[in-house]
């Protein structure tokens, strides 16, 4: 068996050199705990970029993949399964009905996403589609092109046409921005890469009424903000408007590779049979254990988990922020998406945190992102916000 050298030696030797990774091997996960290689424990409030929303290896997640993994592993999207449709079923009737697509990533799920605008758009010659500045949508050449922020395209051009980009909550700008081929407004109602930016209730209330107005699609990439973590089932029920598609991925599946798009009822026959695919989208095993995390959320009430537990993790780093108000700026949150502004660069701290076990992100150069497990329990709060307070105070 590889020591911890030997399995960063086999990967910086085989795997392709497209992340920047800590010298560390994780072996075991369960709840909100990590443990590497030489049985390092290790507090995760930054569980795979938001992946693992109800923790590692939650029992639920486990026993329903474990079961599928006994009667069948992949059924042809030529044909019909059992778990796909009953979460196809759930996703719809708990959001705004319509119906899903299924596919493995939030970069699959949002070129899904423009797929159907343009779609809808194509007899018209409408396509342009508007997103936001620091947003993320994804890593494929168009979701890159969607995303606002011009890092993540360096060394791709040329990039697709038909994206354009306008500030955050700002309604004057989109209005300037649409025009006779606009079909479509993508937008994250809480940016998390772009550092917990969160959407006015206002703005978005003015979006949908514009959008209503000028025939334009409005599709909300909850691909990070969804399944509970801004402490409603979806961030957008948080405005008392609809879109008209949503994107899903992250939490959705437990740990497993899954993304979605949920279809208002208008839009579902945008996309017919041949217009597009995805060969592994909705397996019986990642649909098995997405409908385990709605499980959860409902039988184990962990949005009320995540509201209550966001709101006390809120108040411990309020009295962070009172006692180092030269280096903690502002906290921006919902529930359990947290961003703590900075005055200096965040990358040392969380450096700083990994060395003493615990797991955080660093995003926009000072933006330290927060986001544990929306089963986080108090004691595990007590315990990051000890560790953090005491690096900072270094």
């Amino acid at each position: 068996m590889e020591d911890t050298q030997g399995v960063i030696n086999l990967c910086n030797t085989y795997v392709l050199n497209t992340y920047t990774r800590t010298p560390v091997v994780f072996v075991k996960g369960k709840g909100s705990y990590l443990w590497d290689e030489e049985g390092k424990r290790y507090l995760d409030f930054f569980p795979g970029w938001a992946v693992s929303g109800l923790g590692h290896c939650h029992k639920r997640v486990v026993n329903a993949v474990s079961r599928q993994l006994k009667e069948i592993i992949h059924v042809s999207n030529n044909y019909y399964s059992k778990p796909q449709s009953q979460l196809a079923e759930r996703l719809s009737k708990n959001s705004f009905g319509g119906r899903v697509f299924f596919c493995n990533s939030g970069a699959e799920a949002n070129e899904a996403a423009i797929k159907l605008a343009r779609a809808y758009g194509s007899e018209e010659g409408r396509y342009k589609i508007i997103t936001m500045d620091k947003s993320f949508h994804g890593r494929t050449l168009a979701t890159l092109t969607a995303t606002g922020q011009d890092k993540v395209k360096k060394g791709f051009a040329p990039l697709p046409e038909g994206f354009e980009h306008v500030p955050f909550n700002d309604i004057s700008a989109l209005k300037e921005a649409i025009d006779d081929i606009t079909v479509a407004v993508m937008i994250e109602p809480i940016q998390g890469e772009g550092g917990i930016n969160i959407a006015d209730n206002d703005y978005m209330k003015e979006l949908r009424t514009l959008c209503n107005a000028k025939d334009i699609l409005l599709i909300f990439d909850e691909v990070q903000s969804g399944m509970g973590r801004s402490g409603k089932l979806f961030a957008y029920q948080h405005y008392g408007i609809l879109p008209d598609a949503m994107t899903l991925a992250k939490s959705l599946g437990g740990g497993f590779p899954i993304g979605a798009m949920v279809v208002a009822d208008k839009f579902v026959d945008c996309l017919k049979p041949g217009m597009h695919a995805s060969t592994f989208g909705g397996s019986p095993i990642v649909c098995a254990a997405a409908n385990a995390v709605l499980d959860a959320i409902e039988k184990d009430r962990l949005l009320e988990n995540a509201n209550k537990m966001g709101d006390y993790l809120l108040k411990q780093l309020n009295r962070l922020k009172r006692r180092y108000p030269k280096i903690i700026n502002n906290i921006k949150h919902k529930a359990l998406m947290i961003g703590i502004e900075l005055n200096i660069e965040g990358k040392d701290i969380v450096d700083r945190c990994f060395k003493r076990g615990l797991l955080i992100n660093c995003t926009q150069v000072n933006i330290l992102r927060i986001m544990p497990s929306i089963a986080v329990k108090r004691s595990e709060i007590n315990k990051a916000v000890k560790i953090l307070s005491e690096v900072i105070a270094k």
